[in-house]
């Protein structure tokens, strides 16, 4: 029996994979906030092309074959590397990829000797379930700062 091919996570740069993460985001939160429908690609994409405009951006993408399948924007700041996108597909939820992400953005983190940090809606139990099984730490730190008045809760993951 044949398993599954192994995704490549990438550095990549442009519109197809600006266009690529803005598809996956609208699939990801459609689902984690139980929407009726999907919302058009053309939502999402300013808010991806904004945090890729951030200066030092960066997107990773999990690719499997042609398709991407789970994205990253990662934002230099004073004292931390900030991941201000992390998503998977649906079609892809269970299968690590996720996790693969945060490895790579901990190797990363370790030679560019910055921390990381990130801000997940505190609600969002997926998302916390697995950033805390991959080490990274909640601080009391809370916040609102998206469109639907969710609080955030700050993480980190020290080096």
């Amino acid at each position: 029996m044949n398993s599954p091919p192994l995704p490549e996570v990438r550095s990549e740069q442009g519109s197809a994979p600006a266009r690529d993460a803005a598809g996956i985001w609208a699939r990801a939160t459609a689902l984690r906030d139980q929407l009726p429908d999907i919302p058009p690609l053309d939502d999402k994409l300013p808010g991806i092309k904004s945090a890729l405009a951030e200066d030092g951006a960066f997107l990773l993408t999990a690719r499997i074959g042609d398709r991407a399948m789970a994205f990253s924007i990662v934002v230099p700041r004073v004292a931390a590397l900030e991941v201000l996108y992390l998503a998977v597909d649906p079609e892809a939820w269970g299968q690590g990829l996720a996790r693969q992400l945060l490895d790579h953005l901990r190797n990363h983190s370790v030679n560019a000797q910055t921390p990381l940090e990130l801000w997940v809606i505190a609600d969002n139990t997926r998302a916390v379930a697995c950033y805390e099984s991959a080490g990274w730490i909640s601080t009391p730190e809370i916040k609102v700062r998206n469109s639907a008045g969710r609080p955030e809760r700050r993480y980190v993951l020290s080096l």
